[in-house]
């Protein structure tokens, strides 16, 4: 009994400090398949084969309530507490590789996820990619306004350049 308050409780840490969770089932894949996958995720995330009704209770007291009709089945969760969406990617590229491995649903930023709105976040692009993108959107936009600061001083200085030319072609 102590050793399943302790799992709840750790179980329940683990919901609370984590920046997503998704939880999978793994019938059928192999001890080697599991260390393969823990392996992809260690940078971002634990994986981590939990039993169903203590994981209900420990969801339930961190407040999270998505996964009650999901726990069925062997499942195991992915703490995330780096990039989500490396995770997301991580699970589909191993699924693909491995159809055994079936992702259920999330849980992300306080609203549950589907496993259709797993996969659309595993679609972003990483964080750096987009980090990127803004850098280069912000960069043409501040061009654009010295672009458009700059022109009327450079028409200004057409006309004026015009009007001497005239000047002296006219004298």
């Amino acid at each position: 009994m102590a050793n399943k308050e302790a799992t709840v409780a750790e179980l329940t840490e683990s919901f609370r400090s984590s920046n997503a969770v998704v939880l999978t089932e793994y019938r059928g894949l192999t001890v080697a398949q599991l260390k393969e996958l823990r392996t992809k995720l260690r940078d971002h995330a634990s994986y981590a084969v939990v039993k169903n009704t203590l994981t209900k209770i420990a969801a339930n007291e961190a407040g999270i309530s998505a996964f009650d009709d999901q726990l069925a089945g062997p499942s195991a969760i992915a703490f995330v507490h780096g990039d989500t969406v490396a995770v997301a990617k991580a699970l589909r590229d191993f699924s693909k590789a491995n159809p055994l491995l079936v992702v259920k649903g999330g849980y992300f930023d306080g609203a549950p996820l589907s496993a259709t709105e797993v996969g659309k976040l595993a679609d972003l692009e990483s964080r750096e990619v987009l980090l990127a993108k803004l850098a280069g959107a912000m960069k043409a936009s501040l061009f654009g306004a010295a672009y458009m600061f700059n022109a009327p001083l450079a028409k200004a200085v057409r006309t004026v350049d015009a009007l001497r030319a005239k000047q002296e072609s006219g004298s």
